[in-house]
């Protein structure tokens, strides 16, 4: 039997099997599905991000502005109010689907409760993945705002550099001051208490940091902002009577007794008694080393013009026993009372403009009795040898403190005698 063709037949099959737009159209087919998939995937997540990055910055807002909170005494207790008022002043797209912030108190970097975590959720459907998994979806975010209170300070040694390092102690020098010691200087290593020494202070304080033995360490607050010279501002007081020293007597038995006014250069020379009042000291030295009794009570010395300090005795025969003028004083000498109170306490005031060329020095196996203010704002100051100085408030402040060798050094000022440090400004910083 003859097969029986169709040529019409043929021709289409031949035709489609080299057609490529059924091909094409197969897999548009195919890959729909995932297209659709994909858009719908990019427009939620695009939706997802934008929740994400304005919850972040609510609750970013809310832990820093409830930490700015717990640095105030007078907010301090309302520190979730103020979170949350800036949590929801940072809401828009998702105002109304987000939860209520969660703020709590937590500890951070070995510090007890301060820092301030706040979480919180928004919680809404979306077109695509809802219809694929039939729930909505939710975004979490996590902050967290560390906290430091601002405060005062005050101390009887300040260091008034504010670079280097400024206040140290080495050798087996012995320092007691439980009124505080403090440095402005914002350099790493700005203070310095050698493992040999023996400090005793209730508080240290810098701008920089400190190295100290094991048993300080409680006491040290690093990387204050804020300490100041509270003197740096006010210019020592005058008296340009002309005046010289000399000393009356032969041997042991030669006395002086200088009073106020200027000189240029002092140098106690036999036993000694300034009566009181203001010695301005023009130049040279004032030396009251020696192996003699010095006694001034009520005077302030004021250094000029390159003026240099000695205190201390190179003999064990010598004494020296200081103590500051009070406000009366600089009244009846026709200061201001503001004035006159800010002079009062100031045993020696050295004038910023002086520039000495050498260290003032504390030395020799001195025993003295030093009351009042020591100010050096422009000077170094070394307290060396065998120096023995026992006060019930002496304080020290210069440029530079520098104890060395078997020196000691006591001073008991009370909390209101101590002079002021500055004071560090509260920190808020965003930590998670």
């Amino acid at each position: 039997m003859r097969a029986i063709r169709y040529p019409l037949l043929s021709l289409f099959v031949r035709r489609l099997a080299r057609s490529k737009s059924g091909n094409a159209m197969l897999i548009v087919a195919l890959a729909m599905p995932i297209l659709i998939g994909s858009v719908g995937v990019a427009v939620d997540f695009s939706q997802w991000y934008l929740w994400k990055r304005e919850l972040q910055l609510a609750t970013d807002q809310a832990a820093m502005g409830a930490a700015w909170a717990r640095t105030d005494s007078h907010t301090q207790d309302n520190y979730q109010t103020r979170g949350t008022q800036d949590f929801y002043a940072n809401l828009a797209i998702t105002s109304d689907f987000a939860s209520t912030p969660s703020i709590s108190l937590a500890d951070y970097s070995n510090g007890n409760s301060n820092s301030v975590v706040v979480t919180a959720t928004a919680t809404k459907a979306l077109p695509f993945s809802t219809f694929l998994t039939g729930q909505s979806a939710t975004i979490g975010t996590y902050s967290q705002a560390s906290f430091a209170e601002g405060g005062s300070y005050s101390a009887c040694l300040i260091a008034t550099g504010t670079s280097g390092t400024t206040l140290s102690v080495g050798g087996s020098a012995t320092v007691t001051a439980h009124c505080g010691m403090a440095a402005l200087s914002c350099s790493s290593g700005a203070i310095e208490i050698d493992g040999s020494a023996t400090v005793v202070a209730d508080s240290i304080a810098t701008c920089g940091t400190a190295n100290v033995p094991d048993a300080n360490k409680g006491a040290v607050t690093e990387n204050v902002h804020g300490l100041s010279d509270e003197f740096a501002d006010l210019d020592p007081p005058t008296n340009d009577t002309a005046r010289t020293y000399s000393c009356i007597g032969h041997g042991s038995h030669a006395q002086a007794s200088p009073v106020a006014g200027t000189y240029h250069g002092l140098t106690v020379s036999c036993t000694t008694n300034f009566g009181a009042g203001i010695y301005v000291v023009d130049g040279g030295t004032l030396d009251l080393t020696g192996n003699y009794a010095v006694t001034g009570t009520n005077v302030m010395f004021v250094l000029k013009n390159g003026a240099t300090l000695k205190l201390g005795g190179s003999g064990a025969g010598n004494t020296l026993t200081l103590t500051p003028m009070v406000s009366a004083q600089f009244t009846a000498l026709g200061y201001s009372q503001a004035l006159a109170d800010r002079y009062a306490g100031m045993l020696v005031f050295e004038d910023r403009d002086s520039n000495p060329t050498s260290s003032h020095i504390i030395n020799g196996n001195s025993n003295s009795l030093i009351q009042g203010t020591i100010y050096l704002p422009s000077s170094n100051v070394r307290v060396n040898g065998t120096a023995n100085i026992n006060s019930s408030c002496l304080q020290l402040t210069a440029q530079t403190i520098t104890v060395l060798g078997n020196a000691t050094l006591e001073t008991r000022c009370t909390t209101s005698q101590t002079n002021g440090a500055g004071g560090g400004a509260a920190t808020v910083r965003l930590v998670g």
